[in-house]
């Protein structure tokens, strides 16, 4: 039997793997499983377009200009 490492990108899938394992077609092992630590950059990317990140960072460097000027 070959054991295979899988990452969910969808929860819906989830129920699919319950599925595959009551048709006794695959087995999920839980145990020993540690979940990969993402960084937020990586969590994030491609969330903002290049354009709307350029305007979110300079529309939040106007605010703190503001905001040391009171």
């Amino acid at each position: 039997m070959d054991t295979i490492l899988i990452e969910l990108t969808n929860q819906n899938a989830t129920g699919l793997l319950h599925e595959l394992e009551e048709l006794r077609l695959i087995k999920i092992i839980r145990e020993n499983t540690v979940p990969v630590k993402k960084r937020l950059s990586d969590k994030y990317k491609g969330f903002l377009t290049r354009e709307e990140g350029e305007h979110l960072n300079n529309h939040i460097s106007q605010m703190r200009n503001e905001w040391n000027n009171i």
